[in-house]
This record gives structure tokens, C-alpha cells and sequence, in this order.
């Protein structure tokens, strides 16, 4: 949403600030207007025999009357030509301007050297002025308007190469901009086709909306290959991507904030959001037949209304624990300052807006998208995080924390096909408390899960890392030892036997004392993996059961 309501600002400050541009340039000169009616010639005019016909310059005026016209420009001070000098129209691309400086009698068409973009559509056609000026001295500038633009005519004077300098760092800074933007959102749109999330395509629509905006509201966009085609939309140019960027936002922020699960009725009020944004995309068509003032009005509550709502529910996403909410609030407050500083600067004609235009408010949006791009990245982290931990879940026992008896067979099959791969043996430990059913008939359920859950620390104090223990089913477990031998496994197993052995359960009356039974089945001297060897560890328990118990009984290989 931090784009849309970037947009209402510059659209409803638009009238206050264009006015101070073209008061701070033309203090440099006082300006006069003539029709270019007939008789009025190039000759007549240049020549100062129709000065005393001249009137005082209103655009809006003028244009009404829709004829050519010529403007009277009296330096109100010295330029001096050992600076060398520019003359500056700042204007709408549409004005065709021709200056021509009238000094001791001589007249001179002053030379177009190059034509700078700037906001809304405009440029400013820079002219030599290899003479420079005196105070009193004239300058008249034939002006005609072809089509439709930006109603933009202010001229100003100003050092040749320090005007050139500066318009070469703006294109740069913009250029930069719409690039760094633009790979982010192609960026985005690959990972799209790979995870087939949703968030990435709406912050890659987001993203380009917003490039596409930059460019064009700084009017680099219209000197571009292919961009240029664009020139004739004037203000749609940036007027609709602003618009579609507030839907894509609307989609964005219910997705990142999760409000199809926590809050459905907001989810659904952010669609309709959208679909207003997509209306008010097409009806800036009704400024053809005089209704701009009123969708202008009408889209600056939008945008105003939908960026407060966004804010408020962004906030309290982000209060609800949803991080990546968090760094939307990020993005958008620090677009949000940068763009009403802009705004309190251009008001109050700071020298310090030009340099807001064209640095603070590019770099502020790069460093917004990248926020977002954090808040899609925390998104998919805790996404990733919910998932582990229902695998986890799923192939845990919930009583006492081990594998499960699915998992364990998998695990054990995937351990099996390793050792056969390297060549190395693996060994089976099948663990059976030892009267566990008297222990529930006398104690109760709830001290025979207490039993259950006590062993499995002290077994795994006997477990290397790569070994694995599940729970197989009652009071049956079992350990997979990758890489032990059958000499090893019965090792590890007369030390489990013996810390089961030593473990007392207190706090339902006298405590309880445990022991186990162990089989052991080794690859290693049976030959068999898998579920075979499962089987021969499972058979070797009952053996260490009818052998008294609190006993380790190895599997032995059967004879042929």
C-alpha cells in the first residue's frame, strides 16, 4: 500500500506545488505574453516593436485561447556569460519552445543543447546562452502547443554544466531504480514458477507496478525504448500503475499477514479494496470528458482510507506474532516519511526538494521492496518452521518423544541401505521393560508413562548421534546402532541394561524399579537387514525373557 498512498500525496499536492516551481524559476525574469495571432510576426516580435503590446503571463489564460503565443523574457539581473549560461525551460512535452535573444540589435535563436526529464510528464529543454545577459536585456520565446501534457511553462538561468552534471545524475539515480526494482520483482517471479506461492507473483505485480510509477512520474520513462510509446498517456502513465499497485498491495498484505485464517471478514474486505483499485485504474478515462477533478478527489480517499486500514491491520498482525507484517510496517513507514518530507520541502519551495525527488524518495522505495522481500523471507521461514515441526509430530511418539513406530521402520530401512552401500554392518537392540503390565495394575497408568518416559534419557546417554531409538509399541523399544558390530552392539547393550537397572521412579508411593530385557541382532554375523533383522531382535527378547529377564540375549545365526 505504500505506493498508492505515495500517490494520493503527489496528487493532491500537485496543485500547490507545481505553482512553486514556476515562481521560484521565473523570479529571474519578468514575464510578458503575446498572441501569435496574424501580424504577428517572428520580425515584428523580435525586433521589440510589439513590446508595448505585450500583458502580463498567465498559462491557464493563455492556452484557453488555444493559439500559438509568444512570451517576453526581461532578466531582472545580470547572467553573466563568463559562467557559461543556460536558458531553462521547464515545461510540458508537449510546448514547442523557440528562445531567441535580442541584444544591441542583433537577434539569435538560442541553441537547443538537450532536454532533461522531470516529474509529471515535463523536461526542461536547455538552450545556450553564449552571451549571457544583462539586466533589462530581452529574451522572446515562441511557444506552441501540440496535443495534450503536462500544463507546465516556467524559465530560469543557470550554469551550463552544473544543469547537464545534475540531469546525468538524476537518469542515473532513476535509471538504477527501475533496474534494482525490476530484477527484484523478476526475481520473485522466478521463485513463483519453483514454490508456487502466491506472495511471490503479487510482490513481483507489486514491485514492477511500483518501477513502472518511478519511471514515469519522473518522466525518465518517456525517453526509453518501447517505454517512450507511453508519451501520449501523459499522467496515465503513472497515474494507473499507482492504481493497480494499491490492489496488488490490498492482495499482498491479506496474504502476508495471513487474514484468510485469523480475521476472514478483513481478508474479504481487502478483495473488494482491490477491485475498487482496479476501478479507479480505468476511470481516470473519464478525464476526457471533464471528470478528473473528481476522480482525483475521489482516489485520494481511497488511498488515503486503504493506507490508514492497511496500517492498523498491519499492526495488529504484527502484534499477533506475524513478523513478516512487522517488516511491512518497516517499508511502509519509511516510505511514508520520505514522501511527506518531499511534500513539507515542495510547499515550502526547499532547496532540498529536488534532492528528496530524486534520491530520497528512488533510494526509499528500494530500501522498502527490500523490507518486503525480508517479510516474504520471515513468511516462508515460519512456514518452513510449521512444517518441521509437524513432520516432527508425525514421526514422534507424543509420550515420550522418540520415534515413532512408522518412522523407526523407515529410519531403519534408510540406515540398512547405507550400511549395505559402504559395507559396513549394522546392529539391532530390541528393549522390553520387564513386568510393565504389573506395573500399571498396581500403580496405574499414569506411573507406567512416567516409567516409560524416565528410560529414555538414559538410553540415549549410551547412543552416539548417529544412532536412533523409537518406540515400537507398549513398552517395547527399539535402537538402530549404524556401523556397530555384533561384539559392539552387545557392549552398548549390557550398559543400557545396567542404567535401566539403577533408575527409580518416585511419587506414587514406594518407587518403582525397573529393568529390561534386550535382544541384540547384528548384520554382521545374521546376513539379514531390514525387517529380518527386526524380526531376529524381536525373537532374541523373548529368549532374554524366558532366561529370567534383566538379561542380554544375542540373536545367533541358524543353521543350514
Amino acid at each position: 500500500m505504500w505506493d498508492a498512498w505515495k500517490s494520493a500525496w503527489w496528487a493532491a499536492l500537485a496543485a500547490w506545488v507545481l505553482p512553486a516551481f514556476a515562481a521560484a524559476a521565473d523570479a529571474q525574469f519578468d514575464i510578458s505574453v503575446i498572441d501569435a495571432s496574424p501580424g504577428v510576426t517572428e520580425e515584428a516580435v523580435t525586433s521589440g516593436a510589439l513590446d508595448a503590446q505585450f500583458k502580463p503571463f498567465t498559462l491557464r489564460e493563455v492556452r484557453a485561447r488555444g493559439l500559438p503565443f509568444w512570451l517576453k523574457l526581461v532578466a531582472k539581473q545580470d547572467i553573466p556569460a563568463d559562467a557559461a549560461p543556460a536558458l531553462i525551460a521547464h515545461k510540458g512535452r508537449h510546448f514547442d519552445v523557440q528562445p531567441y535573444s535580442a541584444r544591441d540589435g542583433r537577434v539569435t535563436p538560442l541553441h537547443l543543447i538537450a532536454e532533461l526529464p522531470q516529474f509529471r510528464a515535463s523536461h526542461d529543454a536547455v538552450f545556450v546562452l553564449p552571451d549571457g545577459l544583462k539586466a533589462g536585456e530581452r529574451v522572446y520565446v515562441h511557444v506552441e502547443g501540440r496535443g495534450r501534457g503536462s500544463e507546465e511553462l516556467a524559465f530560469s538561468a543557470a550554469p551550463l554544466r552544473a544543469t547537464l552534471a545534475e540531469g546525468t545524475e538524476h537518469t542515473r539515480m532513476i535509471v538504477l531504480t527501475f533496474g534494482a526494482l525490476m530484477v527484484m520483482a523478476l526475481a520473485s517471479l522466478l521463485l513463483w514458477f519453483v514454490l508456487s506461492d502466491r506472495l511471490f507473483i503479487l510482490y513481483s505485480a507489486l514491485i514492477s507496478l511500483q518501477a513502472l510509477y518511478i519511471a514515469y512520474f519522473t518522466g525518465q520513462g518517456f525517453d526509453w525504448p518501447f517505454m517512450s510509446a507511453a508519451l501520449p498517456l501523459s499522467s496515465y502513465a503513472w497515474n494507473v500503475p499507482a492504481a493497480l499497485s494499491g490492489a496488488a498491495a490490498c492482495l499482498f498484505i491479506r496474504e502476508i499477514a495471513e487474514l484468510r485464517l485469523y480475521s476472514p471478514r478483513v481478508y474479504h474486505v481487502f478483495k473488494w479494496l482491490a477491485v475498487t483499485f482496479v476501478v479507479l485504474a480505468f476511470a481516470n478515462v473519464l478525464q476526457v470528458v471533464g471528470l478528473g477533478a473528481v476522480v482525483a478527489i475521489v482516489g485520494n480517499l481511497i488511498f488515503v482510507g486503504s493506507a490508514a486500514f492497511t496500517l492498523i491491520v498491519a499492526f495488529l498482525a504484527w502484534r499477533r506474532g506475524n513478523n513478516a507484517s512487522g517488516w511491512f510496517l518497516l517499508a511502509w513507514g519509511l516510505l511514508e516519511a520520505v514522501t511527506i518530507a518531499t511534500a513539507i520541502r515542495l510547499i515550502t519551495r526547499d532547496a532540498d526538494a529536488s534532492w528528496l525527488l530524486f534520491y530520497g524518495l528512488p533510494v526509499s522505495m528500494i530500501s522498502a521492496s527490500v523490507l518486503i522481500a525480508l517479510g516474504v523471507a520471515d513468511r516462508l521461514r515460519g512456514q518452513r518452521l510449521a512444517l518441521t515441526e509437524a513432520e516432527r509430530r508425525a514421526q514422534t511418539d507424543p509420550l515420550t518423544g522418540v520415534l515413532n513406530r512408522r518412522a523407526l521402520v523407515e529410519r531403519l530401512e534408510l540406515a540398512c541401505a547405507r550400511a549395505r552401500a559402504r559395507g559396513l554392518p549394522i546392529g539391532l537392540l530390541f528393549i522390553d521393560l520387564d513386568h510393565f503390565k504389573e506395573i500399571n495394575d498396581s500403580y496405574g497408568h499414569a506411573a507406567g508413562d512416567a516409567c516409560l518416559g524416565a528410560i529414555i534419557a538414559p538410553i540415549q546417554e549410551e547412543l552416539r548421534q548417529s544412532d536412533v531409538i523409537g518406540r515400537y509399541g507398549g513398552e517395547e523399544f527399539v535402537v538402530v546402532l549404524s556401523s556397530a558390530s555384533s561384539s559392539s552392539a552387545h557392549t552398548i547393550a549390557e550398559r543400557i541394561r545396567a542404567r535401566v537397572a539403577g533408575i527409580r521412579v518416585e511419587g506414587f508411593g514406594e518407587p518403582i524399579r525397573l529393568t529390561c530385557s534386550i535382544g541384540v541382532a547384528a548384520s554382521d554375523t545374521l546376513g539379514v537387514w531390514g525387517e529380518h533383522l527386526l524380526a531376529r531382535a524381536d525373537a532374541a527378547v523373548y529368549d532374554a525373557k524366558r532366561a529370567g529377564r534383566n538379561c542380554v540375549q544375542m540373536a545367533m545365526p541358524r543353521a543350514a
